[in-house]
């Protein structure tokens, strides 16, 4: 796992084997990277990455230059690994939070220009992660959310759906608050 672009390109990550994660590829997250590029000005955004595992996708985010990133996740020990790495890279960019992601946009009083979200993929609130987000008002308008997911699962049925992109078994689904 490396950080593809921006200011710690290159950079290996190597978080413990032992934590409850699956890592986006770097082949996928490249390409997710691309669009993201030409979908927005990264260096205006406040983000979230939901379920923020490795913090791979944080990491990303930081090193292409956004204004900061929450990172959420449920577990202390992705967290720790998030906090060390980011010691580690002299940045104070990235905030973390242990919570349960679901209560946690229930309770979330503030609004993101990205929402990225890796759940996992057995996830029973999947089909509605999109809408239980957007619907209680974390995104900006015109902001964007990305929901990582299996390309078996479709979650294209709400008006902000935008597209989506195939990588394998992994599928990004895009979103815009309009």
């Amino acid at each position: 796992m490396r950080i593809v672009g921006g200011q710690y390109g290159g950079l290996r990550l190597s978080p413990p084997a032992n934590l409850p994660v699956r890592p986006t590829t770097d082949i996928a997250k490249e390409a997710l990277f691309n669009i993201l590029e030409n979908k927005l000005v990264l260096a205006d955004c406040n983000c979230l990455d939901l379920f923020a595992g490795t913090g791979n996708i944080s990491f990303e985010l930081v090193s292409r230059g956004v204004l900061d990133v929450d990172a959420i996740d449920i577990h202390f020990k992705c967290l720790q690994y998030i906090k060390e790495t980011a010691i580690r890279l002299d940045t104070e960019r990235i905030n973390t939070r242990k919570a349960d992601v679901l209560k946690y946009i229930l309770a979330c009083n503030k609004q993101y220009d990205f929402i990225f979200a890796d759940p996992p993929y057995d996830l029973p609130k999947l089909p509605q992660l999109a809408t239980l987000i957007l619907e209680n008002g974390l995104l900006k308008p015109e902001g964007l959310l990305v929901i990582e997911h299996p390309s078996t699962r479709k979650m294209d049925d709400i008006p902000q759906f935008l597209e989506i992109r195939k990588y394998g078994y992994s599928s990004f689904s895009f979103y815009r608050h309009t």
